[in-house]
């Protein structure tokens, strides 16, 4: 299953409201950095408000998701994030310093045109 991606001015907006396994993981990264070439976008925001737990696998594509999209380009916010994942994301050494977070998508989006409008 594949999760949406929607395009609000310059930005992609993800809400990630499936369990994500590696397939859809890997297929999540591969559609985001085509729909960043595609359309330009200078940011995203992807909101993982009902990702309760990730894996060692997930983590790392979260990680490289961040990574990959700011070499195109758009800076990321995340949102959302569940104690659990932040416990996890830090345990398995995967530090995000330089992303932006934010409790929820209004103060991702909030945040993400701060960043990039200055």
């Amino acid at each position: 299953m594949r999760i949406p991606i929607l395009k609000l001015h310059n930005y992609l907006l993800i809400s990630i409201q499936i369990d994500l396994d590696d397939q859809s993981a890997i297929q999540f990264q591969e559609d985001l950095l085509n729909k960043i070439y595609k359309s330009g976008a200078t940011g995203v925001v992807i909101d993982l408000t009902s990702v309760d737990i990730i894996d060692s696998f997930i983590a790392k594509v979260l990680g490289d998701v961040v990574t990959m999209s700011d070499l195109m380009g758009a800076k990321v916010v995340l949102t959302g994030i569940q104690p659990a994942v932040a416990m996890t994301l830090i345990e398995l050494g995967i530090h995000m310093q330089d992303v932006q977070t934010a409790l929820d998508l209004e103060q991702g989006l909030i945040k993400l045109r701060q960043e990039l409008e200055g």
